[in-house]
């Protein structure tokens, strides 16, 4: 693929061509700036999507088209047995022509190395976004690169022993690819039970996990995890208490998990305590010989290329402050979205990008008047 040359210097650059960096691009376009010219968006994938082509075939989401959908336009409905659950390539489409639909001209493959600022005594100087072809200095900068870059390995005991095949949910693709062995699944949460429900179906399993998977009820979805999500975080807005997600349950009952629920293949156990040449032990003395591992245990925030800011942090994440909440306090030219409540209710979701984009952008737009 060739790259287009990036223009020298623009009002935002938005790092991340994915779900958040479409929907800051959309609102960008919105109030008058013009992509390509008074922003640019810089991904560092090869072809549209951010995140899901790379993730596995069989992946769905857990709210319905209406409830998935960027500002603007909304997702094409996506209707069969699965209650409009849509798959994956059913999203990176959309992706694809909503990007196409309002011309966000993604500078792609653009891979971001750092930011800096142009002059460290200058707090209204631009920042250099550089990467491996071109540089571009922008008055401010969000960056919405996403977590799938950076999957979360937890250390056990014996890992380096075990002799089967371990591989990372960004590894995963399909079941098949596991017949006739048998399978640890480990990790409690969605991609874990829908990784679980597929691989059960057609081999040995083993569920693990940490504590008892929480299912919702299988009438609720994942528009009630936003509603959730977004009350907690007004409600810690206001100084009062909130339960968020934890209230409800963690595990959206698609019509896949229902299915490994009915087959009698829903059942976790607990977290084994170290690896063996054939397997994985318990504290006990117990011992269970499986040929592969499945780690669906989450994902860390890629923020590699904004570590020359050197940014404080508060419980592992960058402080964040500002009217949106997603204000870099220590270089207010820098906004973060789409990595988790903590930089934007919602955020990593589709719908939850759209919203916290939109208040990221007012407070841009403000940004640039000054």
């Amino acid at each position: 693929m060739t790259t287009t040359s990036l223009p020298g210097d623009v009002a935002v650059a938005v790092i991340g061509g994915g779900q958040a960096g479409l929907a800051t691009g959309y609102y960008l376009q919105r109030a008058g700036l013009v992509s390509g010219e008074d922003f640019v968006i810089l991904d560092a994938a090869e072809q549209p999507g951010g995140a899901w082509p790379r993730m596995w075939d069989g992946l769905r989401l857990f709210s319905p088209a209406t409830h998935s959908s960027l500002p603007g336009w909304m997702m094409p409905p996506w209707d069969d047995a699965t209650r409009g659950f849509p798959p994956r390539d059913h999203v990176v489409n959309y992706l694809k022509r909503y990007e196409e639909r309002y011309d966000l001209r993604v500078r792609r493959p653009y891979q971001v190395t750092s930011v800096d600022r142009a002059a460290n005594d200058d707090p209204t100087g631009p920042l250099v976004v550089r990467t491996k072809q071109n540089n571009v200095a922008a008055r401010v900068v969000v960056s919405a690169t996403g977590t799938w870059t950076r999957p979360f390995w937890p250390h056990y005991a014996g890992a380096d022993t075990f002799t089967g095949q371990q591989l990372h949910t960004v590894q995963y693709r399909r079941p098949e690819d596991f017949t006739g062995r048998r399978v640890a699944v480990v990790g409690g949460g969605n991609s874990g039970a829908q990784v679980l429900a597929e691989v059960s179906a057609v081999t040995d399993t083993v569920w693990l996990t940490n504590r008892t998977p929480r299912f919702l009820l299988d009438d609720v979805d994942g528009r009630a995890l936003f509603a959730a999500a977004t009350q907690r975080v007004q409600a810690l807005r206001d100084g009062t208490d909130h339960p968020g997600v934890g209230g409800l349950g963690d595990i959206v009952m698609i019509p896949s998990v229902r299915a490994a629920r009915e087959r009698g293949d829903l059942h976790a156990r607990p977290m084994f305590s170290r690896l063996t040449p054939t397997g994985v032990a318990w504290a006990d003395g117990t011992h269970l010989d499986v040929d592969a591992i499945i780690w669906c245990t989450g994902f860390r925030p890629a923020l590699g290329h904004l570590r020359s800011l050197r940014l404080g942090t508060t419980d592992g994440h960058y402080r964040l402050g500002g009217p949106a909440d997603t204000q870099a306090l220590d270089e207010p030219r820098l906004h973060l979205i789409g990595y988790g409540d903590w930089a934007g209710p919602a955020s990593a979701t589709l719908i939850g990008a759209g919203r916290t984009a939109r208040e990221v952008t007012r407070v841009v737009l403000d940004q640039l008047r000054e």
